[in-house]
């Protein structure tokens, strides 16, 4: 076959499928509109207008559709400062799902409820829309428009009062009875009279007829439940680390260790430490690199500072120090405050009428039993500052010679042992300490200084001296007069 003509048919079959194709597209186009309707979106939504909607689609199915439309014109209109955007999105959630109205284009009025479809898949809440629908929502006034519930509940809160409200729809509202409390029979409703300076409380079974108004606030009232879930956190040398559950007020220590399996062979008591709950933790995360799962709030470290801060200044408010003992009293307090419950003695753990043996643990605390560290630390002015390998019996000099000998500007006299369970600093220079695994030598430097600072400090004195004299050649002149 001639390659003129071959090209020319493949052209032809070419514009032949390029036109099909285009048929196809602008016939499905053609049946993708005869499937849109026209949906208006009116009162205090963030959106509002006239918008396509889906022949199949449901009020709450296009409501999401156009939150999340908005939200993406929020985020790339916003850009990357992020106030903005936390400021338009707070904008963009303040809707009722609540008393909304949907106006079909006959004139009929149907109540929609969103927040019940979503809690109970109800769709007599969330209909069809049909073409000109008109969805309207109210002004989301929760701080006058509302009805509370709280107690035995899965989930207490505040909800829109919509006209028509029942006691059933409230308690539904809340997620129904909370199954882990004892089954209530019995609600209280509070009801504030205009003036807000009256309240009648009215009681009622939870499966009476109550018609509601608007401000009511319900409490179903159970007695609170224990059983909750009490536990400790046991980290280190010990069997089966982890979290320990306990009761509430009667587990002691010796209960926890027994139930984490027992202290193994490498455990070093004398260092072993209890974390109160109460504590702010900061040392354990940062030495342990664990966050408190039952503390979140305390993560936040303006948080901590804040309640640092606010318990010295509580502490502080009518004592006697003076300003000059302060800081001391700071560094006491804020230490009090990081490592509650660390003064136990876990070297009598064993003896039942020790105080730690019987030291009841509380949920959320923590108990560290480190490893022994065979190693005494040197620092300071050394040759090679670092651990040294523990030998029992060896006094500070043996460390600070295995540690490279003193430096040329170390104090001597002012050598300090720090204890490693206590932190004591005890002077081995002045009194016979034995040293033991984990304890630190700290070696300190003499301080330098410049020939201008001596002029500055003696300067001081000289001053003082000259100002002396002066008064007492005074006094001598009008004694002599």
């Amino acid at each position: 076959m001639n390659s003129k003509i071959l090209i020319s048919i493949l052209i032809l079959i070419t514009i032949n499928c390029f036109s099909q194709d285009r048929f196809n597209k602008q016939n499905m186009a053609e049946q993708f509109d005869a499937t849109m309707i026209s949906v208006t979106v009116g009162g205090s939504f963030p959106v509002t207008g006239s918008f396509p909607a889906y022949f199949n689609e449901r009020v709450d199915e296009f409501i999401t559709r156009m939150y999340k439309e908005a939200s993406q014109q929020v985020l790339t209109s916003t850009g990357i400062d992020l106030d903005v955007y936390r400021k338009a999105l707070e904008d963009l959630n303040d809707y009722s799902l609540r008393g909304i109205k949907l106006i079909r284009q006959n004139g009929e009025e149907i109540p929609i409820d969103l927040q019940r479809f979503r809690l109970t898949g109800d769709f007599q809440y969330n209909p069809y829309l049909k073409n000109d629908d008109v969805i309207v929502f109210p002004p989301n006034d929760l701080s006058r428009n509302f009805i509370s519930v709280a107690g035995a509940v899965n989930r207490s809160g505040v909800f829109y009062f919509v006209e028509g409200d029942k006691l059933s729809d409230a308690l539904e509202l809340a997620g129904g009875l909370n199954p882990a409390y004892e089954k209530p029979d019995s609600v209280e409703i509070s009801r504030l009279s205009y003036d807000g300076e009256n309240q009648v409380l009215q009681m009622a079974g939870i499966n009476d007829f109550v018609l509601l108004k608007r401000g009511d606030r319900i409490r179903v009232i159970v007695r609170e439940s224990q059983r909750l879930n009490f536990g400790v956190l046991v980290l280190g040398e010990v069997e089966s680390p982890g979290y320990i559950p306990i009761t509430k007020n009667t587990t002691t220590l010796y209960d926890v260790i027994n139930l984490a399996g027992g202290f193994t062979k490498n455990a070093s008591l004398r260092r072993s430490r209890v974390y109160s709950k109460k504590s702010l933790a900061i040392l354990l995360e940062r030495q342990y690199d664990i966050s408190l799962a039952s503390q979140p709030d305390l993560e936040n470290p303006k948080y901590r500072n804040l309640i640092l801060n606010l318990e010295g200044s509580l502490m502080l408010r009518m004592s006697h120090i003076y300003p000059e003992d302060t800081t001391y009293f700071n560094i006491e307090n804020t230490l009090r405050l990081l490592t509650g419950g660390s003064s136990l003695d876990f070297e009598k753990i064993n003896d039942p009428n020790s105080n730690i043996s019987n030291y009841i643990v509380e949920s959320g605390d923590v108990i560290v039993i480190p490893a022994i560290q065979y190693s005494v630390y040197v620092f300071g002015q050394v040759a090679r500052p670092g651990n040294v390998s523990f030998v029992v019996g060896k006094d500070y000099q043996y460390y600070i010679e295995q540690a490279g000998g003193l430096g040329e500007l170390a104090i001597e006299d002012d050598i300090m042992l720090i204890k490693g369970g206590s932190r004591t600093w005890i002077s081995p220079v002045r009194e016979k300490v034995t040293i033991e695994e984990g304890d630190y030598i700290f070696i300190p430097k003499e301080n330098l200084r410049s020939f201008r600072s001596y002029i500055v400090e003696y300067s001081v004195y000289v001053s003082l001296l000259a100002s002396i004299s002066a008064i007492l050649l005074s006094i001598i002149t009008i004694a002599n007069n």
